[in-house]
């Protein structure tokens, strides 16, 4: 018996019992469709991730309050108050390092900000002068807060797009009173609209000069963050060891193991979340490939019991002449169809899944890319036919080796 008969005979008894093919490929369209799916939409959340660290920029330094392993985050980075970091540390670290062209310390608290008898809950950024320069922003309109302002205790307040459209509507804000903490700010400028830059949105935040957000509103004397925009990339790494000594100096630090500050570039931030995220999409598409096991244990059970039934039909084919390999090639491509096909529907209903995810996350905003790579439809469709392969030989081998005689007086 030739090949092409094996597979005609495979698909007549399929189709014989499509109810029973239908559900034996359940298991296998839900794994394959979970795998695409969880590949894919790691891959658009890595690309999330990545967008939102580049927006900031190539080019900077952060420099965080506590000490971090080389390759983890510091305390500071995980909601731990750490204040070993001044607004005096950004000055010295701004005036000895000439590649360094901006610098800017930020320290932040959330508060309900009123103006008249509108009210809004957001948060308040103390920062500096020099912060349009760092986050290359732009004034949409008045102007931004001067190093004259950073320096007192200024009751002034910039912006963000989203704030002064809630707060004022239509109204120009510029020259306004607004209240944060019972204390008064006049209102000097409003930013141009910006969106999510390192996962906040900076249109929905407003900035007060940093002295000012330490001393009357939030009681402090530290700042949480710094960051430094370098002359150019090539830069970065020395001026990451001049940031370094300069802060273990006045901080009295001997050694750099007792260091109580990060600092950390662009380029590592995104070599670290590459990796991080990288091993949580193939930890999940792991976890989602076992069910491909449990439709492969579906598969074989089901063949058991189809083998069973046929065991008449299975006795006659032998009586006429089919060989343990022609029986054993039928059963065993009948298992495969069903895992190709049920691997291909899941395929599909995954991407468009995938792709839906993908359509509703940069219908909110988000910069999010829609990837169904290749390497993933291609292992999908190699691990359906293992799987076909694997699970179906078994009872592909019983059918072959059944005698018939016994076959043909079963009931």
């Amino acid at each position: 018996m030739n090949f092409r008969s094996i597979i005609s005979l495979s698909l007549i008894g399929l189709k014989t019992n499509k109810s029973r093919s239908a559900l034996t490929m359940l298991g296998i369209i839900i794994g394959i469709a979970a795998v695409i799916i969880i590949m894919s939409v790691g891959a658009g959340a890595q690309s999330l991730i990545l967008n939102q660290v580049e927006k900031v920029g190539s080019n900077l330094i952060g420099v965080l309050p506590g000490a971090s392993e080389d390759d983890g985050p510091p305390a500071s980075a995980m909601g731990v108050t750490v204040t070993t970091l001044t607004y005096e540390d950004g000055l010295v670290i701004h005036d000895q390092i000439p590649e360094i062209i901006a610098l800017t310390s930020y320290t932040r608290g959330i508060d309900t900000v009123s103006w008249q008898n509108q009210q809004l809950d957001t948060t308040f950024m103390g920062t500096t002068a020099s912060y349009l320069n760092v986050e290359s922003a732009e004034v949409a309109k008045g102007h931004f807060f001067l190093s004259t302002d950073e320096k007192g205790i200024a009751r002034v307040a910039v912006l963000g797009s989203g704030v002064a459209l809630d707060l004022f509507g239509e109204i120009d804000p510029i020259g306004q009173k607004i209240k944060i903490k019972r204390e008064s700010f006049e209102v000097v400028g409003v930013l141009k609209e910006r969106g999510t830059v390192a996962f906040e949105n900076v249109d929905d935040q407003l900035f007060i000069p940093l002295n000012t957000a330490q001393k009357l509103l939030l009681g402090i004397h530290h700042v949480n963050m710094m960051r430094a925009k370098v002359d150019n990339s090539e830069s970065i790494e020395q001026v990451i060891l001049e940031v370094k000594q300069i802060l273990r100096d006045r901080h009295n630090i001997k050694n750099e193991g007792e260091d109580d500050f990060s600092v950390r570039n662009q380029v590592e931030a995104l070599d670290m979340l590459t990796t991080i995220t990288d091993a949580l999409k193939f930890f999940l598409a792991a976890m989602a490939a076992i069910s491909l096991l449990v439709g492969g244990v579906g598969i074989m059970n089901i063949m058991y019991v189809v083998v069973t039934e046929r065991t008449q039909e299975i006795g006659l084919r032998k009586a006429v002449g089919a060989t343990y390999h022609n029986l054993l090639s039928q059963f065993l491509i009948e298992a495969i169809i069903i895992t190709m096909v049920g691997g291909i529907i899941g395929i599909i209903i995954g991407s468009v899944i995938s792709m839906l995810v993908a359509f509703i996350a940069i219908y909110l905003g988000y910069a999010w890319s829609f990837i169904v790579s290749p390497g993933s439809i291609i292992v999908s469709v190699v691990v359906a036919t293992l799987v076909g392969v694997v699970f179906g030989f078994f009872p592909a081998k019983r059918a072959a080796k059944l005698d018939p005689i016994t076959a043909l007086r079963y009931e």
